[in-house]
């Protein structure tokens, strides 16, 4: 029985829900502004396999983040290659991660004792 190709669905589907919830918390973490290699290289150093090698598709959800109004950018020159795109948190972004920190936690509560009940 192959279950492979409905594995990596449900790894993509979760993937897709959380993965703006994990920058927006990497970004809360941030002292100060951060761009995307340093937010990616931040990931896989957390030793969490799931974003390792997916660091342009972080790009995407960061741009979205920025047009919701949850992260500020600006742009730097960088010595090393192309210009850079700094991003911080805002207020609102603040105010969002602490909602979706709730719900996440309600969420993963709920499924942890749903797998409970049916895993013997």
């Amino acid at each position: 029985m192959d279950t492979e190709p409905h594995l990596r669905k449900f790894q993509k589907e979760l993937s897709s829900g959380s993965v703006a919830l994990v920058l927006l918390a990497v970004l809360g973490r941030a002292s100060e502004p951060i761009y995307g290699y340093q937010i990616a290289k931040r990931l896989e150093n957390s030793g969490e396999p799931a974003f390792a090698g997916k660091q342009s598709a972080l790009y995407p959800v960061l741009r979205n983040l920025h047009a919701a109004g949850l992260l500020d950018s600006h742009v730097e020159p960088s010595v090393a290659g192309p210009p850079r795109r700094y991003y911080r948190i805002t207020d609102l972004g603040r105010a969002v991660l602490a909602e979706w920190t709730s719900a996440w936690r309600e969420t993963r509560d709920f499924v942890e004792s749903a797998l409970q009940e049916t895993v013997t």
